[in-house]
């Protein structure tokens, strides 16, 4: 049975929600947006009239789930008083207590998430380390425990690119993540190198071995981001995908291999930018998803250049290091730590089969967005 200061504590955070979302103000600003979307000319340019629709949307869905919020915590409290009455049992107030608390700590994880790029969906990729065998191995593991974790919260994975390894694994593997909202503002925290220490399959000896891969998760735009590609420094390649064998063989090259001459606005460096797409057999669908994550790239490289510049002017601030090792997963030891949090479970299993809500909680907790940087 809940105590009175537990049910305080529910009382006290749905308030500090109301404060926090600015509620009052969202009420008026939704009313205030959804009247624009009743002006006769509204749909004469469709790609404004969805923006402002998906505006809309994403504040109703800031009202609706406050509200939930709220319906749950007077149920709690009513629960609670019924109780004392023994109209209630215990067994019924504590089950109002759980359901009140999942959506005041789901509402207060989506509160950390306030940059413009938080809600969109995410393209990552996997790179596996030096370390031959062990390290593709590695990384097909950590592409097995995304695909878990997204499908455990309702997304959908699409691999756009894969690159096998030479006995087993994969060297490489792009996938874009969509279906849902906040895709990118959870899988942001995964950015960086993941080491793993155990046994390895591979090794005749049975030494312990230390493997590393890379994880880079960038935002997916859509049509609504503007996103400037410089068609002169754009070029193409096809190719055939390579395909099972027999009747399966991709015959037509439908492949294509996007080149982009990217120059630094700052520095001046130049780089090539190389993407693969092999997702369809369909070659101008596959140019477009291409198209689609470069875009994603390019809007990636400078939303990192602007949370760099944030971080210099808060001096006290501790910087986010993208491309660090940020945590290891020691099989032996049953241990997976995140150094930039120190959060860590014993719980090896679970974590690979995409048990990932306590890392990604704990690391917008440890980097909470700051009012200088809310979009």
């Amino acid at each position: 049975m809940i105590t009175a200061d537990q049910l305080k504590d529910v009382a006290e955070r749905t308030e500090k929600l109301h404060h926090y979302l600015n509620i009052d103000q969202k009420k008026v600003e939704y009313e205030e947006e959804q009247l624009r979307t009743q002006a006769p000319d509204f749909w004469d340019d469709p790609k404004r009239a969805e923006a402002q629709m998906k505006k809309v949307k994403g504040i109703g869905k800031w009202l609706s789930g406050y509200n939930e919020v709220k319906q749950y915590a007077d149920e709690l409290q009513l629960a609670f008083d019924y109780y004392k009455e023994e109209l209630v049992t215990e067994e019924e107030v504590d089950a109002d207590y759980a359901k009140a608390i999942g959506a005041i700590e789901e509402l207060e994880l989506k509160n950390m998430l306030r940059q413009t790029e938080d809600p969109m969906e995410a393209v990552m990729k996997i790179n596996s380390g030096a370390g031959g065998t062990e390290s593709q191995d590695w990384a097909q593991m950590l592409m097995r425990m995304y695909m878990r974790w997204c499908d455990a919260h309702g997304y959908r994975v699409t691999v756009s690119d894969i690159q096998e390894g030479d006995e087993a694994g994969i060297k490489s593997v792009t996938m874009t993540i969509e279906g849902g909202e906040y895709a990118y503002g959870f899988l942001k925290s995964e950015n960086g190198v993941h080491r793993l220490v155990r046994v390895s399959p591979y090794n005749a000896q049975g030494k312990r071995m230390t493997s590393f891969a890379s994880v880079f998760v960038s935002p997916l735009v859509d049509d609504t981001i503007e996103v400037y590609v410089d068609p002169a420094k754009v070029s193409w390649d096809t190719f055939r995908s390579s395909g099972a064998g027999g009747q399966n063989v991709n015959k037509v090259e439908s492949g294509v291999r996007l080149r982009y001459q990217y120059e630094d606005p700052d520095t001046g460096e130049k780089e090539e930018i190389l993407i693969e797409n092999t997702e369809t057999r369909d070659q101008p669908k596959n140019r477009a998803k291409a198209m689609l994550l470069l875009k994603s790239q390019l809007y990636d490289r400078a939303m990192k250049k602007r949370i760099e510049a944030q971080a210099k002017i808060e001096a006290g601030k501790k910087k986010i290091e993208w491309g660090s090792q940020i945590r290891s997963y020691v099989f032996d030891d049953r241990r997976v730590k995140d150094h930039r949090t120190n959060f860590q479970t014993s719980d090896v299993d679970g974590v690979m089969d995409g048990k990932l809500d306590g890392f990604i909680k704990a690391y917008l907790m440890e980097f909470p967005v700051t009012d200088g940087e809310e979009a």
